[in-house]
């Protein structure tokens, strides 16, 4: 039985239709390709200006003709109630609403509707496919956050088991827990390992501290793919030296779709099938291929909430080979997670903080950006930026929050702000060490 197929046909997700339509896509003569996507750009944009008043406001001055009328959607824009910003007909309950990580510091609630999630769901099938997974067969080594709430805990363990997967928190990086991780490997036929991109690389230190090659003890391993945080080349030669595997670098994002996917010609794949990615100037006009700008991403699917040239916070480089159909991404600038180290000596992924702040994510938007700097190895300082200050109790909240995916003999402090020091590239880090 195809259990990861039919979780999605329970959930109202209908994959098969999906593969059938990103087959279709695919097909498409250079020509065709090109039509369907200046077709499907114009399409998004007129159904939201018919079908959704949050945009209707915000593009009142779009020429469909002109698709430099098109406004820029940046995160602000988002941070407001998510009924305030669904499509006519669609509601919380009758979509998939999930929240951001807040990796960038811009936390938000979002909706896409359940073809645009199918659809996202068959290309990223389709592309692990490019290395002979399946997600229906192939059983995952998972390197991700799990909630410690008996809820969402077994919530997820549950969607684990119709997944083929086994998961490895991120939360606890020692070599004793490695080791557990390592005697798993041995017992386990794993096919493909997946997950963030500094926990997974801290495992790689500890087989190399220990002249391990993991291929070695679990010879089933046929692929690496790291996602939600930047894979410097460096990290990457040490994954595949000491997993004996290819790895395969992944961006993307959870309130769009998979953007790029390093394919079997070690090129960073953009996605062209079901989003349009451009690359803009601080003025907004459109950079040739092989300049260096924001990030601008178009949904072509997604009629539930409107993500139309979409800035979704990062710079980035089109490579000069670039096509239509097939854009090239060269370069990718920010997206890096720091470690956090704890007094005791344990170390956990600077993505921990995506579960922790959940507490502060609020649908009235309250908090639009917030950072998490560690100042001492025992105290950590949460500066946010809010409409109202967070009350006693909130606080309070967070701290144990804290104290409970990280460790206790922690302090926390919290500071109000007008505004957030930003990068160079007009990013937020959301963690810091000052260690």
């Amino acid at each position: 039985m195809r259990l990861f197929d039919f979780s999605l046909k329970v959930n109202g997700f209908d994959i098969d239709k999906a593969k059938t339509a990103l087959t279709q896509i695919q097909a498409k003569t250079d020509f065709e390709f090109e039509t369907y996507v200046e077709a499907q750009k114009k399409a998004i944009v007129s159904y939201h200006l018919e079908h959704n008043f949050f945009y209707k406001t915000l593009g009142k001055s779009i020429d469909l003709n002109d698709w430099n009328s098109v406004p820029i959607i940046t995160k602000r824009h988002l941070q407001q109630p998510l009924e305030q910003r669904l499509s006519d007909n669609f509601t919380p309950k009758n979509v998939y609403v999930n929240k951001t990580s807040g990796s960038s510091g811009d936390p938000f609630i979002f909706a896409k509707d359940k073809w645009c999630h199918a659809l996202t769901w068959a290309e990223i099938m389709n592309r692990f496919g490019w290395y002979g997974i399946d997600f229906n067969s192939s059983k995952q080594a998972r390197f991700y956050g799990i909630p410690l709430d008996k809820k969402g805990y077994y919530k997820e363990r549950l969607k684990d088991y119709f997944s083929n997967r086994f998961r490895f928190s991120v939360f606890d990086l020692s070599d004793s827990a490695f080791e557990t991780a390592l005697t798993k490997f041995k017992t386990t036929h794993f096919d493909f390992i997946n997950g963030y991109t500094s926990s997974i690389v801290q495992f790689a230190k500890y087989l190399k501290r220990h002249n391990i090659i993991l291929k070695s003890v679990c010879p089933s391993l046929k692929a690496c793919i790291v996602t939600s945080e930047m894979l410097f080349d460096d990290d990457k030669l040490l994954l595949e030296t000491q997993f004996g595997l290819p790895v395969i670098n992944e961006y993307g994002a959870s309130e769009l779709d998979l953007i790029a996917f390093q394919n079997t010609k070690d090129e960073w794949q953009v996605n062209s099938e079901t989003l349009y990615v451009e690359i803009l100037d601080e003025n907004n006009t459109v950079l040739p291929y092989g300049e260096e700008g924001r990030v601008v991403i178009t949904s072509l699917y997604n009629k539930a909430h409107p993500f139309i040239r979409y800035d979704i916070g990062d710079n980035g480089v089109l490579s000069e080979n670039s096509t239509i159909r097939k854009p090239i991404l060269k370069k990718l600038i920010g997206r890096t997670n720091s470690i956090v180290v704890l007094p005791s000596g344990k170390k956990a992924a600077g993505l921990t903080f995506y579960y922790i702040t959940k507490s502060v994510i609020e649908n009235d938007g309250n908090v639009s950006e917030f950072i998490v700097e560690q100042s001492r190895i025992d105290h950590f300082i949460i500066r946010f930026v809010s409409n109202k200050e967070l009350d006693s109790d909130k606080k309070d909240v967070i701290t144990e929050e804290m104290k409970r995916y990280l460790e206790t003999g922690i302090t926390v402090s919290f500071e109000r702000v007008e505004q957030l020091k930003r990068t160079k590239a007009g990013k937020l880090k959301q963690f810091i060490s000052k260690l």
